[in-house]
C-alpha cells in the first residue's frame, strides 16, 4: 500500500516583470527568477555556496519600497511585485561593471581568459564599449609561486568565490581578504606567497570559481581556460544524501 505524504513545503505567488510566477517560502528572489528562466547578472553569486550579495548586480526594483534590493539576498513575499529589467537597473548595472573593469587592470585580448570571462561576457550584454571612468592603472603583483595555478590581482573583481569554495567546500580555508576598498586583496593563510601555504589542497576549485583571469592554472593557453561550475552543486545533494 502506497501512502501519499502531502508536501509541506509552502509555495508563495508574486509578480516578476508582470508575470505571475510561484515558488517556495524561503526561496530568494533570484531562486524564484532562475526557476522562471528569466536572467538576472550575477558575479558573486554562485550556486553551491553561501550567499554574499557583494557584487549588487543583481539588484531589483521593489513595488512599495524606494530602494534597490539584492535579488540573492532577499525572500520572496507573497504578492510580491519585482521588477528585473528596467533603465533605473540598467544603468546601474552597467555603472558598476564600468568601476570593476576601472578599478584594475582587466586587458581582454591578453587575458587567458578571454572568451571565458564571465565580466568580459556582462560588459558585452550591456553593450559596454567604453569606460566613463579614469582608469587606476594600480600596479599590483602576480603570484606564480604556485606549481599548478596562478593569481593575478589585477583581474581580481573581490567576488569572493575563491574564499567561500575554498571554505565552505573544500574545508581548506586557505584564501582570505586583506585590507579594505580598493585596497582589498586576496591573500593565502598569513598572507604568504601561495606556493608556501601549508593549508592548501591544491584541488583547483578556486580556479574553476573564478569568474574572471584572476585564477587560471599554469600552462593553458586563449580558449583552454574554460571553467567547471556544476561540480558545487553536485557536492551539495551528494552531501545532502550522505550526511
Amino acid at each position: 500500500m502506497i501512502t501519499q505524504v502531502a508536501s509541506s513545503v509552502e509555495s508563495l505567488t508574486l509578480r516578476i516583470n508582470g508575470k505571475d510566477v510561484s515558488c517556495r517560502a524561503g526561496d530568494t528572489i533570484l531562486q524564484a527568477v532562475r526557476d522562471n528562466d528569466m536572467e538576472l547578472p550575477t558575479l558573486c553569486w554562485l550556486e553551491g555556496l553561501t550567499v554574499w550579495g557583494g557584487c549588487r548586480l543583481c539588484m531589483v526594483e521593489i513595488a512599495g519600497s524606494p530602494k534597490l534590493h539584492a535579488a540573492c539576498a532577499t525572500a520572496c513575499q507573497e504578492g510580491m511585485e519585482v521588477q528585473t529589467d528596467s533603465d533605473r537597473l540598467h544603468r546601474y548595472r552597467r555603472m558598476i561593471v564600468e568601476l570593476l573593469l576601472a578599478e584594475r587592470n582587466h586587458i581582454c585580448s591578453v587575458c587567458v581568459s578571454n572568451g571565458h570571462c564571465e565580466l568580459q561576457s556582462l560588459a558585452q550584454k550591456l553593450g559596454i564599449d567604453h569606460v566613463r571612468f579614469a582608469y587606476r592603472n594600480p600596479q599590483l603583483e602576480v603570484d606564480n609561486s604556485h606549481d599548478r595555478m596562478r593569481l593575478d590581482h589585477n583581474r581580481c573583481i573581490l567576488c569572493t568565490r575563491c574564499v567561500r569554495v575554498c571554505a565552505e567546500v573544500e574545508g581548506a580555508r586557505t584564501k582570505d581578504v586583506k585590507g579594505r576598498g580598493v585596497l582589498a586583496a586576496i591573500i593565502h593563510d598569513l598572507d604568504q606567497p601561495w606556493g608556501e601555504s601549508e593549508t592548501c589542497t591544491s584541488c583547483g576549485k578556486c580556479v574553476n570559481v573564478c569568474p574572471t583571469g584572476a585564477l587560471t592554472h599554469r600552462g593553458v593557453a586563449v580558449g583552454e581556460m574554460t571553467k567547471k561550475l556544476a561540480f558545487l552543486p553536485y557536492l551539495t545533494l551528494m552531501r545532502e544524501a550522505n550526511p
